[in-house]
């Protein structure tokens, strides 16, 4: 499975950021070989529209999940429209927030 969660900068041990359209960055997962890669979000900026820009980005990098603090309603429709799972964490390192999805510990959003 792969899982994007939502960070402050684009390096896999960068802080969890709860804003999803506006996180800086975003740690992708793959939970089968451990890899790990930070990409920059591409919609940090975005005059309007950044969760769905987002949402968009992460569904094209073939995500199955994501976890962040909040989603809008757009940005949640396109995920969800993508068959991407939606959850919610109040904080925690990349590791740690992909061992409580595995858990079955977060909340879906």
């Amino acid at each position: 499975m792969k899982v994007a969660i939502s960070v402050t900068a684009p390096k896999v041990n960068a802080a969890f950021e709860s804003r999803f359209g506006r996180a800086a960055a975003f740690v992708i997962v793959d939970t089968e070989t451990n890899d790990q890669e930070a990409f920059r979000n591409p919609a940090a900026n975005a005059p309007g529209g950044a969760g769905v820009q987002a949402a968009e980005f992460l569904a094209g990098q073939g995500v199955d999940a994501v976890i962040s603090g909040a989603f809008g309603p757009k940005a949640h429709n396109v995920l969800a429209a993508a068959g991407v799972r939606m959850y919610q964490a109040g904080g925690g390192k990349v590791a740690e927030l992909v061992e409580r999805l595995q858990q079955g510990a977060l909340d879906p959003a």
